[in-house]
Order: structure tokens, then sequence, then C-alpha cells
């Protein structure tokens, strides 16, 4: 009796165990697993490649910026032939948005397409902010900012002064040409 227990017990422990290592896809694991795709394009840019030293930035926008430290963009074209594959894709996308740990910072609803705004730490100290934009016809776009000790409210004032900015880097642009095919 005592032997059927001590089973079943190890048993119940080991089940609990595997079901706490089988976890969701991170969205670091997402990127490496399709930078080799054909259907992608992935680019690591450091953040000087926003070329906003000359811009007209308040000190906390500046400060936003000095906590940047480099991009990670991954960006899925859509075609005529791969229609099944972006719907695929960009509900695995959203559905590691969905984790509990992504605090959403904004939305984003435009003529190109819809898109969040969400970042991984604290209210007071942001590890990453993920910008993700999709539009059905076009593709979408995801891209994680990685810094230090970034501030959330800093960062929607660098964002909005980013979009009013006519700087565009020629790696920013290369996702430009892409999603337009």
């Amino acid at each position: 009796m005592k032997k059927a227990t001590y089973i079943r017990s190890v048993l119940y422990l080991m089940t609990l165990a595997l079901g706490a290592c089988t976890s969701s896809e991170s969205l670091q694991e997402y990127y490496v697993s399709n930078s080799d795709n054909p259907n992608f394009i992935s680019l690591d840019v450091p953040a000087s490649i926003l070329n906003l030293d000359s811009v007209n930035l308040s000190n906390q926008q500046r400060e936003a910026l000095q906590s940047l430290k480099k991009l990670n963009i991954l960006a899925f074209r859509k075609t005529a032939g791969n229609e099944e594959a972006f719907e695929k894709e960009k509900t695995r996308v959203q559905s590691i948005l969905k984790d509990e740990d992504f605090m959403e910072l904004m939305k984003l609803n435009s003529s190109y397409g819809k898109g969040v705004v969400k970042y991984l730490g604290n209210e007071s100290a942001v590890d990453e902010v993920i910008i993700y934009g999709s539009s059905d016809d076009k593709g979408f776009a995801l891209i994680r900012v990685l810094g230090d000790e970034m501030n959330p409210a800093h960062m929607i004032q660098l964002l909005q002064e980013i979009q009013r900015s006519d700087r565009n880097g020629k790696e920013l642009r290369q996702i430009g040409d892409f999603l337009k095919g």
C-alpha cells in the first residue's frame, strides 16, 4: 500500500514538473525561429539609427533616447502566395503578446493598419518596449526596443517625436520597402 502511494506521489510530482516546463513561446524565441524564414526580414540595429541628435528634444525625450540600446525588427510581408502563413504568424505573435507579463502602453490605429505598444518591466524601469503593427494588406512588423531602465511615459513622448520627425534611416526604409513588395 505504501509503495502504491509512493508511486502515485512520484508520478504526480513528475506531471507537475513537466507541466511547469511547457511554457508558451517567448518573443525572443519567436524572433530566433523566424530570422531565416524567407517571409520575414530581420534586422538588429543600434538606437543611434533613429538619428535624432539634431532634433529639438525635451529633457525627458533626450533621457528616453539615451536609455535605448538597440532595436530588434522582424517584419512579415504578405503576398498572394503566403496568406495562410501570414494568418498563422499573426496569430502566433498576438498569442505571445497576450501574455500577462506584457503591459499595454498604447494602441495604434491608422490608415496603414492597427497596432499596439507594450512593455516588459515595471512602471518606473522598463526592460523592453514592443511595438507591433499589422495590416491585412501588407503584413506586420514587430519591433523590440531594448534599453536600460526606460521610463514608459518618456518613451511615449519619444515615440511621438519619432513619428513627427522626418528622419528615416536606411535600415528603417528597408522595412518599408520590404512591406511594399
